[in-house]
């Protein structure tokens, strides 16, 4: 069973719970306002326009708010305990908004407890219409795949006694696991492997990124033997997409510090490995604020970012936007908009790092990087999908290369995308050479494993700051 099958299932059952909950929402405060019932409380006027402005409206919300709590990703490996609980977050959220979004409008009559029921009320029927749809849906799915007649395409990385070990495992489980091994890849140069006694043999860890779209990968066992271990980091890398679930073969250590945790008694035990830095809810507010954020400072900025070309226009030869190639999430290169800060051709003799005494700096340039004006153009960056607006700042190949020689932990950075500002140009401003950049790599990995949208609030308050005060961050 395919994931979008899956999503499209969840969508349309929450869409028509929406219209179900507001409906019987509606009717029951409709019918206890005209029949002169107990409750003695209207919050609704029991006029038609209301109603369909509410069917029109609440599937909309719903839905978003469902899509930022993240109950559309990693639908194939649900958990129903763990979804109870965050139905009722959801729920209890979006009850409270839809309350206080009434009772601001509407005159409610009554004591102070006929709110708190009325709440409740409210927070029941949208917790059982959502809920029980979902519960049928998931433990359907579930069961479908104790049976085996739905499963997750597996890949297996490796091809030695551990391989073979854990494939034998999975496959003698009392219960089916939901496994569809499609395969796996060798990460040794060896001419045998055990595991082709048992699977299709794919390829090497090279052709990794094919694979994985080719067969439509849903879930990738790592096990590989301890000789492999050097290459681990360049495959968790080529396995950071967010459709695809990552587990390990556990070893002592990982056992006795705690790090293994099952959702079910009956599986293999394995490490769930995740790149996930940031709850689902809140990678999804980061997203939405970057794109919202980034339309409404280039439409503020307009006048002004007129004024900065024609400036830039008029004090020396040279295009306005200055563009360049610099290193984003997973590695991946993209071009980088600024306004043009230096002289034409700069860096005819290649790259080279500008220092607070630079001469090849303009005099519009000097005021553009102390106020950080001159990275209004980085916002469209942000809306390609290519930054955020928190986040370390891209470097180019040139300095990465020698930062890793030094530094080997700044591929951790690559993890996530680049921003506009950060806590460790904030703290440490920019770098002239790269001794300085390795100093301000330990504030950006705090940051990587502090990630929050609080944080990135603070950050960005704190830019806001530092360009009022022209530090030049």
């Amino acid at each position: 069973m395919h994931h979008k099958k899956q999503i499209i299932k969840y969508l349309t059952a929450d869409f028509c719970s929406s219209l179900l909950g507001w409906t019987l929402f509606y009717l029951y405060f409709a019918d206890s306002s005209t029949d002169g019932g107990s409750s003695g409380i209207l919050l609704l006027p029991p006029a038609d326009p209301q109603f369909l402005n509410g069917l029109l409206i609440l599937p909309a919300f719903w839905l978003s708010l469902h899509f930022m709590w993240g109950f559309y990703r990693g639908i194939l490996r649900r958990s129903r305990l763990k979804e109870l609980g965050a139905s009722v977050s959801v729920s209890l959220t979006g009850t409270l908004i839809i309350f206080l979004f009434l009772i601001s409008r509407v005159n409610i009559p009554g004591e102070a407890g006929n709110f708190f029921n009325a709440f409740l009320i409210l927070l029941s029927i949208n917790f059982g219409v959502f809920y029980v749809p979902r519960l049928i849906i998931t433990s359907y799915y579930l069961s479908a795949i104790r049976k085996g007649r739905a499963g997750v395409n597996t890949l297996i990385i490796g091809s030695d006694k551990k391989a073979v070990d854990i494939y034998r495992e999975i496959n003698t489980q009392l219960k089916s696991t939901g496994n569809r091994f499609i395969g796996f890849i060798n990460i040794n140069g060896n001419s045998h492997y055990p595991m082709a006694g048992f699977l299709k043999h794919l390829g090497g860890a090279d052709s990794l990124p094919g694979i994985i779209s080719n067969y439509q990968v849903d879930e990738v066992i790592l096990a590989i033997e301890s000789t492999e271990h050097s290459r681990i980091d360049k495959i968790i890398n080529d396995l950071d997409h967010p459709g695809i679930m990552i587990k390990a073969i556990p070893g002592l250590n990982d056992i006795l510090t705690g790090r293994v945790r099952i959702n079910s008694v009956i599986e293999t035990p394995l490490i769930q490995i995740s790149h996930r830095l940031m709850p689902a809810w809140q990678r999804n507010v980061k997203h939405v604020l970057d794109i919202a954020l980034s339309l409404l400072a280039l439409i503020l900025f307009l006048p002004l970012s007129v004024a900065i070309i024609i400036w830039i226009r008029l004090s020396s030869e040279g295009p306005v936007i200055y563009s360049h190639e610099r290193i984003g999430k997973n590695g991946k290169p993209f071009m980088i908009y600024k306004y043009r800060t230096m002289i034409h051709n700069a860096e005819k003799n290649g790259p080279e790092l500008s220092s607070e005494n630079d001469a090849r700096i303009t005099r519009p340039g000097r005021f553009l990087r102390r106020t950080r004006l001159d990275e209004i153009p980085n916002f469209i960056n942000v809306l390609k999908g290519e930054m955020s607006l928190v986040g370390p700042r891209p470097e180019r190949r040139y300095y990465i290369n020698q930062i890793m020689k030094k530094a080997p932990h700044y591929k951790h950075l690559l993890r996530i995308k680049p921003g506009i500002t950060s806590w460790g140009q904030i703290r440490y401003g920019y770098a002239e050479n790269v001794d300085q950049m390795i100093q301000r790599l330990k504030y950006d990995i705090i940051y990587l494993e502090n990630m929050s949208v609080f944080v990135d609030f603070q950050i960005l308050i704190l830019t806001i700051a530092v360009i009022f005060r022209r530090d030049g961050v």
